[in-house]
């Protein structure tokens, strides 16, 4: 499982990066639901949301789940080509899978990345 040390982490399985504002699902959370097959943004640019509010929603070869906002704030920008792409999210969950970016976010409920980590262990036990 990766976690980059810079992200932060929900209960739920979202990273945000308080640096670019952008969020997505973490690698756990790819990994759980295996083959990502389609992908719907239920937000658009301009919208104010709240942290714990769906943002999208992922279907997998093996389950569909809600995607919420690890962040409060004003969304900036939406990865259009995510849902052309699902399979990014498999690939590059970090990178190019991005699924929001705020203006200036308030993060959640949120964690760092080792008790992440943590908290990944304790559940797959």
């Amino acid at each position: 499982m990766n976690a980059p040390a810079h992200l932060k982490y929900t209960k739920s399985d979202e990273w945000f990066d308080p640096a670019s504002g952008k969020a997505g699902i973490s690698d756990y959370a790819q990994g759980q639901l295996s083959d990502i097959v389609f992908v719907e943004i239920l937000v658009e640019a301009g919208d104010t949301i709240e942290a714990g509010k769906p943002i999208a929603s992922v279907e997998s070869v093996k389950a569909s789940a809600e995607v919420y906002s690890p962040a409060s704030g004003k969304v900036a920008a939406v990865n259009k080509a995510l849902p052309d792409k699902p399979e990014l999210i498999n690939s590059d969950p970090f990178g190019e899978a991005w699924m929001i970016q705020l203006e200036g976010g308030t993060p959640g409920d949120v964690m760092d990345a080792a008790a992440y980590e943590k908290y990944c262990a304790e559940r797959a036990h």
